[in-house]
């Protein structure tokens, strides 16, 4: 029986779409709320947006590189296991399993549903779709269920299925958000809010959300708490960039492709984020930014632009949104479950493809653990948590740039990092610093997500123990 092979079918038109597609999922629309109460002033939102852009789009020009010596399928976690092995490869996939990438799903799925509650009541929160005794289920969680079940079944069925729901939905949310953009700087336009707002562009306060009203104007290592907290939220909303390379095994010339898209990819999302933060302050004031209900900004800019149709415009922006960000990482999570299960550090089940080409068992697997954490209500706590571990994987992960140019020099690299090492550096040094913020300012941020990642050492040697009995005993 000939073996089944992934196909590659994605051409760079198509990973670019899997790159900013993951990247704008529903954080866009809500976290700006969040990082105006921490850095209180319209100059420090976008240099919040500007900064977290470049060192994105940093991030993607060093992955380039990697990407070009490992075209294959689990990305991050084979550019991890070439610089510093299998332990350090294991500690990322096994966090990426538990929290990040399932988190994520079930985060995005409850977003998803959370904002087709304006069209469909019936799926709001509150709405109880399933009661039995102890157990009940809300509409919202039951739809977010639906939609994740749905996107794992698509996907399962071929690499190119994904892609085209993938491409059109991300070329949608493109143009919707670019036609609310120049809507929101001309028609919306309100030239004495964009005065007030810019008249003390830079001043540092806080805002308190329960009185609503100013904290006192910040200084020294208080506006450094402010900056770095603020920059969890605008993080977040740029995050899942990197699902791309998990599918390198899948991708048209990936030793080029990879490296493109992540560059293309990150720089369109970063020009929207930018645009649609001085929209908000084209159309809102400072309070009304911070104190948006329940954090939904985009609502609150929409209806001064287009009245009550407003709403129900973005709430059809954010479905779409959501669900095509939900597909691409859906699409991409299972790739590095199958390449632990090649490495014998996952379940075998994961490494075995399907007749389609795709590591089917791995994306029902994926499935089911993010569907639970969506019934279990803790899982927008854990992301919370892992910021810190994300960025620290981030970080060595590039900083692994440095580690294989001396490791292994006669590697063939078709893309070599721009500014190399000083770029690589640069963003090591901003995401170290940022995480010795949070250590200080939120350590909430940060001990539960090293404890979850340190809770994988001893697993690696438990898996690694199994492996070696079953070997001695075939």
């Amino acid at each position: 029986m000939e073996e089944v092979k992934m196909k590659r079918d994605l051409g760079l038109f198509d990973a670019t779409m899997l790159v900013a597609g993951s990247m704008i999922g529903s954080g866009i629309f809500i976290v700006s709320s969040d990082i105006v109460r921490n850095v209180g002033s319209a100059g420090w939102l976008i240099l919040i947006w500007v900064l977290t852009g470049l060192i994105t789009i940093i991030a993607g020009l060093s992955f380039g590189e990697l990407s070009s010596m490992f075209p294959q399928a689990g990305g991050q976690y084979v550019y991890l296991r070439a610089a510093y092995g299998k332990l350090t490869a294991f500690l990322f996939g096994w966090t990426f399993f538990m929290v990040i990438q399932a988190g994520s799903i079930a985060a995005v799925g409850i977003a998803f549903s959370k904002f087709a509650s304006y069209i469909f009541p019936s799926v709001s929160e509150s709405s109880i779709f399933l009661d039995i005794g102890t157990i009940q289920i809300s509409g919202a969680e039951a739809f977010a269920i639906t939609s994740i079940v749905f996107l794992t079944w698509l996907n399962s069925k071929g690499v190119k299925e994904g892609k085209i729901l993938q491409t059109i939905l991300t070329m949608i949310k493109i143009i919707s958000m670019g036609g609310l953009i120049v809507l929101g700087l001309t028609l919306g336009f309100n030239s004495e809010v964009w005065k007030l707002n810019w008249s003390s562009a830079w001043l540092h306060t806080q805002w308190n959300i329960d009185t609503r009203n100013m904290v006192n104007v910040l200084s020294g290592g208080a506006i450094f708490g402010g900056f770095v907290s603020a920059m969890v939220g605008s993080v977040f909303a740029s995050d899942a960039w990197n699902n791309v390379t998990f599918i390198g095994g899948e991708i048209k010339r990936p030793e080029r492709n990879i490296a493109l898209s992540l560059v293309y990819g990150t720089l369109i999302v970063t020009v929207i984020y930018i645009s649609i933060n001085l929209m908000y302050l084209a159309t809102l004031t400072i309070p009304e930014i911070a104190f948006a209900d329940y954090d939904r900004v985009a609502i609150a800019s929409s209806q001064k632009i287009m009245g009550d149709i407003g709403t129900i415009l973005i709430a059809v922006m954010v479905m779409i949104s959501t669900f095509g960000c939900n597909n691409g990482m859906i699409l991409a999570g299972a790739r590095v479950y199958y390449s632990m299960a090649k490495d014998g550090l996952f379940f075998q089940r994961a490494s075995i493809l399907n007749k389609k080409g795709v590591p089917a068992w791995g994306l029902w697997l994926q499935c089911a653990w993010a569907c639970l954490l969506c019934l279990t209500g803790r899982f927008s706590d854990l992301l919370d948590y892992i910021i810190f571990a994300v960025l620290l994987f981030y970080a060595i992960t590039i900083l692994g740039i440095i580690v294989l140019r001396k490791k292994y020099p006669e590697i063939e690299r078709p893309y070599k990092v721009i500014g190399y090492p000083i770029l690589p550096t640069i963003y090591a040094l901003v995401a170290f610093t940022i995480g010795i913020g949070l250590l200080i300012y939120k350590p909430t941020y940060t001990w539960p997500g090293m404890i979850i990642i340190l809770l994988g050492i001893p697993i690696y040697y438990i898996w690694k123990s199994g492996e070696k009995e079953v070997l001695s005993e075939s």
